[in-house]
């Protein structure tokens, strides 16, 4: 007679497989860029943090970029590496903002999602690893993607503003009116 490993220990190694093969089981320690948690605490907002670092989700139509309309580059709201410009944003109508190209391919790492018991694409940072929301098969030509992003995982830097490289949101440049508790 001969025994089978039960499902639940076949299902571990097939996930194991694609999360090797796939290149997805980065941790937040290999990364390009690293931070503490301490000061991820210290420099971003309640919002900013649960999004970028437990993969969070700002509600609908709350966020502080879902209806921007003004030129610039969308950066990472936890290292600033540049991943949008404007004008490939567009109205999804799904109450985040939302692309359809990225700066760079290079820039975001996708990964596949199947919390809540479906599949999706998660987006994250390529340099630090900051979660940023999931891309989808539904968006405009040329490239029929819709990257639904969460704004409190971005920065924005106007093109109007003075020229200059988008830091992290916290450090040097912040305005002095924003604080750790805003709510994007």
């Amino acid at each position: 007679m001969r025994c089978s490993p039960p499902l639940s220990s076949l299902l571990l190694c097939l996930a194991l497989a694609l999360c090797l093969l796939s290149g997805t089981c980065r941790s937040k320690k290999t990364w390009p860029k690293t931070f503490s948690e301490e000061e991820l605490r210290k420099r971003l907002t309640p919002m900013q943090y649960h999004v970028t670092q437990e993969k969070g989700t700002e509600s609908a139509f709350t966020g502080k970029y879902t209806d921007n309309k003004e030129e610039g580059t969308y950066h990472c709201a936890v290292c600033g590496a540049p991943l949008f410009t404007s004008d490939k944003k567009f109205d999804s109508g799904s109450g985040w903002p939302s692309f359809f190209d990225l700066i760079n391919k290079e820039s975001i790492t996708q990964t596949d999602d199947f919390s809540y018991g479906m599949h999706r694409v998660e987006t994250t940072c390529s340099q630090c690893g900051a979660h940023l929301g999931h891309l989808f098969d539904d968006g405009p030509r040329p490239t029929k993607k819709r990257y639904c992003i969460n704004s409190a995982s971005l920065s924005f830097q106007s093109k109007n503003s003075a020229s200059g490289e988008a830091r992290p949101i916290g450090e040097a440049g912040q305005s002095p009116s924003s604080s750790k508790n805003d709510e994007l």
